[in-house]
């Protein structure tokens, strides 16, 4: 039987990308880019971003929503960079090599950080979302102390260019020696119809994107992702059928920490330098809002919601300054509107997951109201046609 389709529906599970489209549609002509230049940026972008964004995948899929501690992965990725750069001073060990190093010095971080995360998690069942960002918060102090006291202080830095001149602590902007050591590897150009100069984009890059978003489907087919997908459905159900659904819940957590980990050193080896301090605040915030701005909600995101997003919302954050500097003659405008969108569409995202668990409930209700109501008039029929 074909379903039968939706406007409404679809109109509202597809808001936001279609807010952004009519946005985007007035703020480009505005901007002044050239199509080469936008087109290379959205592109040089999707490869630095997209990700982060795969790594919000699972928790989605386990039930838990936005997993905003994907930052924890991301501060495993750069506590394992920083190490790489200390320890293999004078080592001539750069580029993919150095990036290895650090992805196996932050794995085993990532690992112990995503099941405290989870098992953090557990303990605020239903809470999930609030917590993973106030868990984020709190992690990132610990970050901190470690990179600007236990650094220097406890473990010896000899790579005295990522040093404080204090003699202990990181610096707050330090140059790697991994830059663009996968986008460099296999750089590729095509020749776009209508554009004059062809088009460069990271072709490697792109390959690791692909992997994880084969791994992501494959995991769904298994085993294990039917059971992550059943706790998600209902945990009730699924700790009836014998499920195991706290563990099934940290578990997700984790690969989401672990994937977030390989998504931040490819984001940092894109950009070439890292700010040690601050690099990792808004990265669940931009993960989570390019994923939303594709069309997943809280309780459902597949692969091109992840495309689709990312290309929509960084499309915006390259035009907005230059449109609002045509618009008001001020750039700022641009800036403090793509920092509005960014938290309006989260925001936006969980009061729609609201609304709709809301009425899910309210329409639970009804028909338990409606199926109580036709027993209790069946009882009554069958008690009339048994009266003598």
């Amino acid at each position: 039987m074909v379903k039968k389709f939706d406007a409404k529906s679809f109109l509202r599970s597809m808001l936001v990308p279609i807010l952004f489209l009519i946005v985007i549609s007035f703020a480009i002509p505005l901007s002044g880019f050239t199509s080469s230049h936008l087109i290379k940026e959205v592109m040089t972008r999707l490869a630095r971003d997209s990700f982060l964004a795969v790594a919000l995948i699972i928790p989605i899929l386990a039930g838990m929503g936005i997993n905003f501690a994907i930052s924890l992965g991301a501060m495993s990725a750069q506590i394992g960079v920083i190490m790489s750069q200390n320890w293999l001073i004078g080592e001539k060990i750069g580029g993919i090599g150095g990036l290895l190093v650090a992805a196996l010095i932050a794995l085993p971080i990532a690992i112990g950080l995503g099941y405290f995360a989870g098992s953090v998690m557990n303990k605020a069942r239903g809470r999930e979302m609030i917590t993973s960002m106030i868990l984020a918060f709190l992690v990132t102090g610990f970050y901190q102390f470690f990179v600007l006291f236990i650094c220097g202080k406890v473990i010896p830095i000899t790579n005295k260019e990522i040093l404080l001149s204090r003699g202990y602590g990181i610096r707050n902007t330090i140059r790697l020696e991994t830059a663009g050591a996968f986008d460099d590897l296999l750089m590729v150009k095509v020749k776009v119809p209508g554009l004059m100069r062809p088009i460069e984009f990271p072709f490697f890059t792109y390959i690791l994107i692909a992997l994880a978003c084969i791994f992501v489907i494959w995991f769904k087919r298994t085993k294990l992702g039917q059971d992550f997908r059943s706790v998600g459905q209902s945990q009730r159900v699924a700790n009836s059928a014998g499920l195991h659904v706290d563990q099934i819940r940290v578990q997700s957590v984790m690969i989401s920490t672990v994937l977030a980990m390989f998504g931040q050193l490819i984001f940092l080896q894109s950009i070439g330098t890292m700010n040690v301090y601050s690099g990792t605040d808004q990265t669940s915030l931009f993960a989570a809002a390019a994923i939303l701005v594709g069309g997943a909600s809280v309780a459902k995101a597949t692969i091109p919601n992840i495309f689709i997003g990312v290309a929509l919302f960084h499309t915006m954050f390259i035009v907005m300054p230059n449109a609002g500097k045509a618009l008001t003659g001020n750039p700022a405008i641009g800036e403090y509107f793509r920092s509005f969108i960014s938290y309006g569409v989260v925001t936006l995202a969980l009061v729609m997951h609201a609304w709709s668990r809301a009425k899910a409930r309210d329409d639970e209700r009804k028909r338990l109201r409606r199926d109580k109501t036709d027993a209790a008039e069946a009882a009554k029929k069958a008690s009339a046609e048994n009266t003598p």
